[in-house]
């Protein structure tokens, strides 16, 4: 029984899956001199983070930029950080 329950929760999940939404250059940008902003004037954001299939807003301040590995570290509680990669940024509002 909880095997069935188990594939049931899956077979759901899957389908409420989306597929993810093509970012071009302009919007990538525009990303950018955002977070760039928001981290010069110290003020909250709120992204909209794709991942497998499901979209999760990350809300806090950007600590750190790094170019290396293409991530961000935003500040979520004090104290609490959480990277998120370039790549799996579909939406930036600044100071909300």
């Amino acid at each position: 029984m909880p095997e069935q329950v188990k594939a049931q929760h899956e077979l759901w999940r899957d389908t409420q899956r989306q597929i993810k939404p093509i970012i071009d250059e302009d919007e990538k940008e525009e990303f950018d001199q955002q977070i760039g902003y928001a981290m010069e004037y110290n003020l909250p954001v709120k992204l909209t983070i794709w991942g497998d299939g499901f979209t999760e807003v990350i809300t806090g301040k950007v600590y750190y930029i790094d170019q290396i590995t293409h991530q961000l570290r935003i500040e979520t509680k004090p104290g609490e950080f959480e990277r998120v990669a370039f790549a799996s940024v579909i939406g930036v509002a600044v100071g909300d």
